[in-house]
């Protein structure tokens, strides 16, 4: 029994799964400065909102912030090529992004509407398209 590999056709989606790509590229830039500016800074960082205040530990904040942009920069690395677990990995950063996000509605809610959207898009490209990716950048294959 064979089974029959359906090539994959590129369509203009591919341009929406670089675009995920790219801002994991800078999401992972800023997590990674916010971390480094958290292990140099004061040792706790605080918010305040109207009737709460958050407090963090900075140093522990600041490593995983630094761990975060290392990994989505990879992700994004791997996402340019069409590699399967870079996919996985982008769409869990990008749900996991979107749930804190909601957790920040109260402090930034324009901002955190804002990311979720983004993230939302993000997910849909590589989910619905990534494939396109690996199809596109694999050699033309000729028919005898």
């Amino acid at each position: 029994m064979t089974t029959a590999h359906h090539p994959v056709a590129s369509t203009g989606w591919t341009g929406w799964v670089r675009f995920a790509g790219v801002i994991l590229i800078i999401n992972g830039v800023f997590s990674g400065l916010q971390g480094l500016v958290a292990l140099t800074g004061p040792d706790t960082y605080y918010l305040s909102t109207p009737g709460s205040l958050f407090l963090f530990d900075a140093e522990g904040w600041g490593w995983w912030n630094v761990a975060l942009g290392v990994l989505l920069i990879l992700t994004a690395v791997g996402l340019f090529s069409g590699a399967t677990w870079a996919r996985v990995v982008g769409v869990v950063v990008a749900g996991f992004s979107a749930v804190v996000q909601l957790m920040l509605i109260p402090a930034q809610p324009w901002w955190s509407v804002i990311v979720i959207a983004m993230d939302v898009l993000i997910i849909y490209a590589i989910i619905a398209h990534g494939e396109e990716l690996k199809a596109e950048q694999a050699p033309p294959t000729t028919n005898p």
